[in-house]
């Protein structure tokens, strides 16, 4: 028996030995993220001994400055990787978010925010239309209140407040795009405002705000309270879109290449554990629901990432399994076509005021390539490629049935009821002559059950 023991401990030794075969040139290490439910996988990582396996010494670190202190301490360095908004490397190599090279090693998640609004516009929106029971809501009800508004108060005419987290977040283009499928000018008609993720409630609440789009769990903070409903999820608005991923300085992973590796190996290993099984979503949420990580009740944590979600007051939570994807469905890779998805919203809102080749950009900042050499060490699979349409397949339908294809990026910039670009489709045409060959992946969910669509797709 003695012997046995032996021989086991010998073993576990010579496994822990390997994972710290490679000398990592960096060990200590400080991560930023926002407290928002899709910081899981970097919390995961910490809270469960995945850092550590890989010989890291990680301080994980709650940033008070919003999106805007994330990045500039990324930049500056005081921060080695961060919790970003998929846009946020993109603007930042492009000279609009900062200025530097950034890059994003891997995908943090799938889908996880929601518009929410406050009763007061909900009725009047009510009086024009609104059935706030339709999946996926639209967005006709405040168009018809708009125009009777615009109607009523001519040249003086106050463009209704809305909030969103940075400007080149998800939650700034998905609130633009939700609003414009029914012909509504974001930029006329409304004013949208940059709030702190966990200030939003109580923006909403003081009156500054009719209402917002935001990541868990300052949606439901605001429904189980009774001020507002969550109308619509962005997994309504795009099914399965990219949310946030892991970003560091491109001069630091190309530095610290095997600590790079190391960092993305804990991590998505962290994001495998969330999708294993509901338990340890649950378990996650209680880990969350601590003062240093997101401070919010376990029971508003556990509405969205149990696999369910309350879009209205005083209603029973619907369910929702694809809420929050971590794992499932390729939902950690960085495709290339998902990143060029947001510099093609970035032209569409006025926010370049240059041509600039597309797909040169997004492969300097993306990294498939990175990330397949990390995948295939733990065990995680890879889709057949970097390229891909959305808006074609059951699980990735755009709410107004719109096509994304990364070869026809320009057309799909202009082809929009709202457009404020900056730059001429003649002019972006003329620098973006390339093609791509794109592949389309099969719905897989080889992880576990959470994050699934249904059951039939788990495999073992």
């Amino acid at each position: 028996m003695l012997k046995k023991l032996v021989g086991i401990g010998l073993g576990l030794s010579l496994v822990a030995t390997s994972l710290l075969a490679v000398e990592l040139e960096k060990k200590e290490l400080t991560i930023g993220f926002i407290a928002l439910t899709d910081c899981a996988p970097i919390v995961i990582a910490e809270e469960k001994g995945f850092f550590d396996k890989y010989g890291l010494d990680v301080h994980v670190v709650k940033e008070g400055g919003g999106w805007p202190g994330i990045q500039q301490k990324v930049i500056s360095g005081q921060y080695d990787f961060s919790h970003a908004l998929a846009g946020m490397p993109i603007a930042a190599t492009l000279g609009i978010n900062g200025n530097a090279n950034l890059q994003a090693v891997l995908s943090l998640d799938f889908n996880g925010n929601a518009i929410t609004f406050g009763n007061d516009i909900i009725e009047k929106m009510k009086d024009y239309g609104m059935d706030e029971t339709k999946r996926p809501l639209g967005s006709e009800s405040l168009k018809r209140y708009i125009d009777a508004k615009h109607k009523a108060e001519g040249n003086k005419y106050q463009p209704l407040s809305f909030g969103m987290v940075h400007p080149v977040s998800t939650h700034n283009y998905e609130l633009r795009y939700w609003m414009a499928t029914s012909g509504i000018q974001p930029d006329r008609d409304t004013t949208i405002k940059p709030f702190p993720p966990p200030t939003m409630p109580s923006n909403l609440i003081a009156g500054n705000i009719e209402g917002y789009c935001v990541g868990e769990p300052w949606n439901e903070r605001i429904v189980l309270k009774g001020k507002g409903s969550a109308l619509v999820t962005n997994y309504d608005i795009w099914n399965n879109n990219p949310e946030k991923v892991l970003q560091a300085r491109a001069d630091f992973i190309e530095k610290n290449p095997e600590t790079t590796k190391a960092v993305m190996k804990a991590i998505l290993e962290a994001q495998m554990w969330l999708d294993a099984s509901w338990e340890n979503r649950d378990e996650a949420a209680k880990i969350l629901s601590k003062r240093n990580y997101v401070n919010a009740p376990v029971k508003v944590l556990k509405k969205s990432m149990s696999g369910t979600f309350q879009y209205l007051k005083g209603k029973k939570s619907e369910a929702n399994p694809m809420f929050n994807v971590f794992a499932n469905y390729y939902a950690a890779y960085p495709y290339y076509s998902h990143g060029m998805w947001f510099i093609t919203q970035m032209y569409r809102w006025g926010q370049i005021d240059k041509a600039v080749d597309m797909k040169e950009v997004i492969e300097s900042v993306y990294r498939p390539d990175l990330f397949a050499q990390v995948a295939k060490e733990v065990g995680y699979s890879l889709p057949p490629s970097a390229w891909k349409k959305d808006g074609v397949d059951k699980y990735n339908m755009f709410m107004d049935s719109k096509v994304w294809d990364p070869n026809k990026a320009v057309e799909y910039i202009f082809d929009n009821k709202a457009n404020n670009s900056k730059v001429s489709k003649e002019a972006l045409l003329k620098v973006n002559t390339w093609t791509v060959k794109t592949e389309q992946p099969n719905y897989v969910c080889p992880y576990g059950p959470a994050g699934c669509a249904d059951p039939k797709y788990v495999t073992k």
